[in-house]
């Protein structure tokens, strides 16, 4: 079988370049066939010991972003839902409920989040404290949110939670 070009038009017959087409859509079936490699429980650890040595660092993996700040706090956000939950406070790690197994990852969130006039706002789900977060890179997160919306369908990001009755 020949090689597909990128920029050729799709086999499919939509219309539209391969790489805009299903180029785009088998990448996403490879990445969600392949096992995985990467341990949120890990990364979690990882960012609380950035937090605690007070070193600003993010990172995105999948739909989740890590970030510690200089002044010692660490956050993991879920970048479908808006949940959110702190993992580190002045430069201290908190521990946090996770069930990490092959095929689910359980958190029990603390937080929802939103981007509000460019800041970084959570809002508590126990008392519904509402608090602005001025150390938080809003505009980051804002571009993986978007790059998130883009890269995934709804269906799909629908599809990566699962409720209390399908557990």
């Amino acid at each position: 079988m020949a090689k597909i070009g990128r920029n050729e038009p799709c086999p499919c017959g939509s219309g539209l370049k391969y790489k805009k087409c299903c180029l785009k859509k088998e990448s996403i079936a490879k990445t969600a066939n392949q096992p995985n490699k990467v341990s949120i429980t890990d990364e979690i650890r990882l960012l609380q010991d950035a937090a605690v040595a007070r070193k600003e660092t993010i990172k995105q993996v999948g739909v989740f972003i890590f970030h510690s700040t200089a002044a010692g706090d660490g956050w993991l956000l879920e970048l479908s839902d808006k949940d959110a939950v702190l993992v580190a406070q002045n430069g201290k790690k908190i521990d946090i409920d996770i069930t990490e197994s092959k095929e689910t990852i359980e958190i029990e969130w603390s937080h929802q989040f939103t981007i509000e006039k460019g800041k970084f706002v959570t809002t508590a789900y126990a008392d519904k404290k509402e608090e602005i977060h001025d150390a938080m890179p809003a505009s980051l997160i804002k571009d993986a949110l978007r790059q998130i919306e883009k890269s995934f369908s709804s269906d799909l990001l629908n599809s990566i939670h699962v409720s209390d009755d399908e557990k």
